[in-house]
């Protein structure tokens, strides 16, 4: 993708739409592979978004330091699922830069990923216009690296350490159009791909 990538909410922006995830995750303990697959929607969320104030309130933060944030829905499935086992879920975040180009800072959101309760991270862009998201639950620990290889085509890596252990790599493409997946309920488990920690 050309052109370097100013800030994190802009980060954040390029990633509003719809996404299909291919995902691969090893699971260190079991020393296997998992594939399976999700459709992420993304919608960006003002600064003012009552939302995001509220999350703000929650993490004990002031909500005049927001610079916005995302509402995300994801759907998806993994190789080892149970029967009628289905990954589904609603998420809303919001963007506190802790620096002046806006490029480091807190990731404030209503539910975490591997634990669902209200927890606070930490965003931080490198060298590459790649943005890191590190989360600290109180169970395990988790760092996400995601980049864009173009506009249409987003890359994540991630690892989770604690109780569970797992590396995962995902390859995301952006829906283009109109499809089923606009009308108001995320891909079906057999056409989408799960995102367990990402957004």
């Amino acid at each position: 993708m050309s052109g370097s990538i100013a800030d994190a909410i802009s980060f954040f922006r390029l990633s509003c739409g719809r996404w299909r995830s291919q995902r691969s995750s090893h699971h260190l303990l079991h020393r296997r592979a998992e594939a399976g697959g999700s459709f992420i929607e993304v919608v960006e969320l003002e600064a003012a978004d009552p939302r995001l104030e509220a999350i703000a309130v929650l993490h004990g933060q002031d909500p005049a330091g927001l610079v916005g944030g995302c509402r995300v829905r994801w759907s998806g499935s993994m190789a080892w699922d149970k029967a009628g086992e289905a990954h589904e879920g609603e998420s809303v975040f919001g963007l506190i830069p802790i620096d002046e180009r806006g490029r480091s800072g807190l990731l404030l959101r209503d539910r975490g990923y591997a634990e669902t309760a209200p927890v606070a991270g930490h965003f931080a862009m490198d060298d590459r216009d790649g943005l890191l998201l590190t989360t600290s639950y109180e169970t395990m620990n988790s760092l996400e690296r995601f980049s864009f290889a173009g506009p249409d085509v987003r890359l994540r890596t991630s690892t989770v350490e604690g109780l569970s252990n797992t590396a995962s790599f995902c390859v995301e493409t952006r829906i283009h159009g109109e499809t089923a997946a606009a009308t108001g309920s995320p891909a079906s488990p057999e056409t989408a791909c799960l995102s367990a920690l990402g957004w």
